[in-house]
């Protein structure tokens, strides 16, 4: 790989994917501006200058207006809708923080951001650079060299993933780069209302390519073809030129790669703190103002927990600080550790001597699976200091497993002592099934930063790599994945040893930087005297957990299989055709084509009609057929997702059924569940009714309530505002919509 390393971004593509990235839970700030797109772009931007390093950089933009296919093809992305207004409002933040971060914006008219990023990254694999297009955009791949790469950033900090030669060739299942513009010519493209070839998709199209290899050349052979793709290729031949013309990203666009602009600059930190201020980004100043940049642009990150928004400049290292010490990210092969296994009667006396001497220890374990109720244990581990450790294999035997845990109860079961943890409640529900009662106080990593940054992934090794700077060892290295997937059992123990180590020791690291951000978003109160209580509440729930009728939903499962066949054949009868029902596409083709049942939306991307749940709602009563079928997927529903389902998720040890709570997922604060989704049980209509028969009590000594929230929102309203209406309708009882409605 060369020393030059230049990274190319396209910025509408990253912004949109960043907006959409949160549509369902939008980040808002208290000027009720949606920063979504502002945060995604800015993360993505810093984790690759931070973390990749680049020595060259800059930014696209389309330009606004019509591009030079307009010209020959005025259609071209006519079927898009309207930029949203969120992303209005969000580019001229975005394109200021990009410019106040020092990087150079290309934005050329009559061309788009593909175009001028194709003929950079070829001007500049000439000059000798590695080059890395930063795009979720599929079509990029055209480009791709031995010296040009796709970096597809990984969702709200999944994995990144470095698309080369190779990986082009083989998902798209081509022989040649080249082969890829004859794909997309050949198929279409209804995002930029590119119209291919009728009938031809992915699979038809490579298939023609590895026999023909482009389209010019298929369409030369078409009297070598067969059937309906002979046919089509024939009649939309002038299509499939103007498809792959259209797909064509232009390498020779009116630009100049200038390397002494591209150069990466250290940003001006005046102006990124005044937008942050702006835009309230506490957490992003805190990562990226107290960051440390050298001369040539370079990124030494700072410790987390040092520095914040509101901090004084002094406190922010100045740019013009030289220095040439760029900090590599810490793993466990270059940071100092001491993880010891413990296993000898006297090794474990020693330990709990010296656990004893402390108020507060992380602890962790290590089971044969995600089911905490399910699961057996394999080893535990503590830390009470930073990087070192402690891990105890436990026996497989569950008598002698019993016995060793029973060592490690009067630390465990000490109500003085504090317990570090992520996902916490996940160890304490595994320790239950050893009659071991871990009472707390505790101190969970997860929920605190859940309840700090609610829409950000919360798992240890998203925490340890933006607050630590430190990646851990990947579970995947020891189990693997897939078919081949061993257990957590028969991984040898040095090995395990180093990995529940690791575990525990950064938890320790991570509770301090945890606590510093719930103090700075003021957010202690609510963990002390909401969260933390609950953790053990939602342990008792999912251990306890719910008695199934497992026969009495066999049975419901034949009446629905009953009634499941006849609204079949109703709605074969209505429709005067036998079709895949479970098929949207044939769905579609029955209703809209044959039915002619009126359509008045955009086909997805494949060219098919859509028929989901909503669209079939809202066409209800248009034609007797549409009624069957969202009655048919309605039932077949019900006995997959409940009735046949729920049986097998019986505890055979307790025969119950312990779903999981989730105390950190939806955004909101909202409580979730999982495995089963007990939230989920219908009850607005008779079938789902039935379902909630089958839960029924332990036994004729124990009875089940059901309990809901009575207009939870109006309640807090009442309660925020002190409506004096408002509060004297709920406090006596009195429907508030009604008396609402008695005063208009």
């Amino acid at each position: 790989m060369s020393d030059k390393i230049l990274y190319l971004l396209d910025g509408h593509a990253l912004v949109y994917r960043a907006h959409f990235a949160f549509i369902t839970r939008p980040l808002i700030n208290s000027k009720g501006v949606n920063t979504s797109a502002i945060t995604g772009f800015v993360r993505t931007l810093w984790d690759l200058m931070a973390n990749k390093k680049p020595t060259h950089i800059a930014v696209a933009f389309d330009p606004s207006g019509p591009v030079f296919r307009h010209e020959y093809y005025p259609e071209y992305k006519a079927n898009r809708d309207a930029t949203p207004e969120d992303i209005i409002v969000a580019m001229p933040y975005i394109k200021s923080i990009v410019e106040a971060f020092n990087i150079p914006i290309i934005m050329v008219k009559n061309y788009e951001a593909d175009d001028i990023i194709g003929t950079v990254a070829k001007q500049a694999e000439q000059m000798g650079y590695t080059v890395y297009m930063v795009t979720p955009d599929k079509d990029y791949a055209q480009l791709v060299s031995d010296q040009i790469n796709i970096y597809k950033p990984g969702r709200q900090g999944g994995d990144v993933e470095i698309l080369g030669v190779k990986e082009i060739l083989e998902s798209w299942n081509i022989q040649e780069i080249t082969q890829v513009i004859d794909v997309l010519g050949l198929q279409g493209d209804s995002v930029d209302n590119i119209p291919g070839v009728p009938g031809i998709g992915p699979k038809t199209a490579t298939a023609l390519l590895k026999d023909f290899g482009s389209i010019e050349n298929i369409i030369a052979n078409s009297d070598k073809l067969k059937g309906k793709v002979k046919e089509n290729i024939e009649t939309y031949k002038d299509q499939a030129l103007l498809s792959k013309r259209l797909a064509t990203i232009d390498i020779n666009s009116p630009y100049s790669f200038d390397e002494k602009a591209f150069l990466l600059e250290p940003m001006n930190k005046e102006k990124v703190k005044d937008i942050f201020l702006e835009l309230e980004f506490r957490t992003l100043a805190q990562q990226i103002l107290g960051a440390t940049q050298t001369e040539d642009g370079q990124i030494q990150k700072p410790k987390p927990i040092q520095g914040t928004l509101f901090d004084e400049p002094a406190s922010i290292p100045a740019v013009e600080e030289k220095l040439d010490y760029q900090i590599a990210k810490k793993d466990i092969s270059n940071v100092s550790h001491n993880y010891e296994i413990v296993q000898s009667n006297e090794d474990i006396e020693k330990l709990l001597k010296h656990l004893d001497k402390f108020d507060t220890i992380s602890f962790d374990t290590e089971t044969t699976g995600i089911d905490a109720n399910m699961a057996t244990l394999v080893g535990m581990s503590f830390a009470v200091e930073p990087h070192k450790a402690f891990y105890i294999p436990i026996p497989e035997d569950q008598t002698k497993a019993k016995e060793m845990v029973a060592l490690f109860k009067p630390i465990l079961e000490n109500k003085k002592k504090k317990f570090i943890g992520q996902n916490i409640k996940y160890d304490l529900t595994i320790m239950r099934w050893y009659d071991t009662h871990i009472s707390g106080p505790f101190f969970d990593t997860m929920i605190a930063h859940y309840l700090c940054e609610p829409d950000l992934r919360h798992k240890l090794d998203y925490l340890t790599e933006t607050y630590l700077d430190y990646k851990m060892v990947p579970i995947e290295q020891l189990i693997g994945k897939g078919a081949k997937q061993l257990s957590m059992r028969d991984v040898d123990v040095q090995k395990v040893s180093e990995y529940a180590g690791e575990d525990a020791d950064l938890t320790w690291q991570l509770a301090p930087v945890m606590r510093k951000m719930m103090q700075e978003n003021e957010v202690e109160n609510v963990y002390n005297s909401i969260e933390e209580p609950l953790i053990q509440v939602l342990c008792d729930m999912e251990f306890e957990g719910i008695r199934i009728d497992g026969n009495f939903l066999n049975e419901y499962s034949k009446e629905l299989e009953k009634l499941i066949i006849e609204e079949e054949q109703n709605i074969y009868k209505k429709a005067g055709t036998h079709f895949n029902i479970s098929s949207p596409r044939q769905v579609g083709e029955v209703l809209f084509d044959r039915l002619k049942v009126p359509y008045r939306w955009k086909k997805t991307s494949q060219g098919h009609y859509s028929t989901d749940v909503d669209k079939l709602t809202e066409l209800a009563g248009e034609h007797e057929v549409i009624d069957g079928i969202l009655e048919y997927r309605k039932l077949t529903k019900l006995k997959s997702t409940y009735v046949d389902a729920l049986p097998l998720m019986i505890n055979e040890k307790t025969g119950r059924v312990h779903s999981n709570f989730n105390q950190a997922r939806a955004a909101t604060g909202r409580l979730s569940s999982e495995n089963p989704n007990l939230q989920n049980i219908p009850i607005k209509n008779e079938a789902g009714r039935e379902i909630r028969k089958a839960f029924i009590p332990r036994d004729e000594n124990h009875v089940l309530l059901a309990a809901d929230y009575s207009q939870i929102e109006l309640r807090l309203i009442a309660e925020i505002s002190r409506d004096t209406s408002m509060l004297e309708a709920f406090s006596s009882g009195r429907d508030f919509h009604r008396a609402t409605a008695a005063k208009v």
